[in-house]
């Protein structure tokens, strides 16, 4: 499960989450922020830019689908 925020919702049944990850580096010993964006579909669910969501790795829905929406958390906008 990796729980990133939405990025765009222009598309029907899918949304785009970007995932931030920070890691220590290995040499310099600071700490660096990585972000990745995963196509994700989402069924039903009325999404919002900005929302925060957690994602789920499944069997290939489409050629860039690969992830599936499983839980909606507060949104940042609300907050």
């Amino acid at each position: 499960m990796l729980e990133g925020k939405v990025i765009s919702v222009k598309m029907k049944k899918t949304v785009v989450v970007e995932v931030e990850r920070k890691f220590r580096h290995p040499v310099y010993r600071k700490v660096i922020t990585r972000h990745k964006k995963y196509k994700a579909h989402c069924e039903n669910q009325k999404l919002n830019v900005g929302d925060t969501v957690f994602i789920e790795e499944t069997r290939p829905i489409s050629k860039e689908v690969h992830f599936i929406v499983v839980e909606n958390s507060k949104s940042q906008k609300s907050q």
